[in-house]
């Protein structure tokens, strides 16, 4: 059986409540995020979800912020990692942006930073800690 992920950009409360519910799953609980820190601005993003035949598998967002268009709140269930549902909600996310971006960036865990440079993302600066957690800047330039 051919397998199948599909992105799409929420739009109802159902949808919301599922990717919320990664990421808290994510995050929160297997990561040791602080709750609080995890929903902020979520207000002000455009958010998707991924499901991977069928299942939700995956969530992230986007928001405009003073620095530019920032790519927030990766998360993959543990059960669909390495099935390529994480570059389909990258290459979902950056379709949506407006089409005159320049340029993005997001804040990546020391983790993922490989998986973001082999999607054309370049580190920027030095690491930092954000929730606990190592993290580089990343930027990735578009043709937009």
């Amino acid at each position: 059986m051919k397998t199948a992920t599909e992105v799409k950009k929420i739009s109802d409360k159902e949808d919301l409540s599922v990717a919320l519910s990664i990421r808290r799953k994510v995050f929160v609980e297997e990561q040791g995020c602080p709750p609080e820190l995890e929903w902020e601005n979520d207000d002000v993003s455009i958010h998707f979800i991924a499901r991977y035949n069928g299942h939700p598998a995956g969530a992230a967002r986007w928001r405009k912020t003073e620095n530019g268009y920032k790519l927030e709140r990766f998360a993959v269930l543990k059960e669909f990692r390495g099935k390529k549902v994480g570059t389909a909600l990258v290459n979902a996310v950056l379709s949506d942006l407006p089409s005159t971006t320049d340029t993005v960036y997001l804040n990546a865990q020391l983790s993922a930073v490989d998986f973001y440079i082999t999607l054309g993302f370049q580190k920027q600066g030095s690491q930092f800690e954000e929730a606990g957690i190592q993290h580089y800047k990343m930027i990735k330039a578009l043709n937009g």
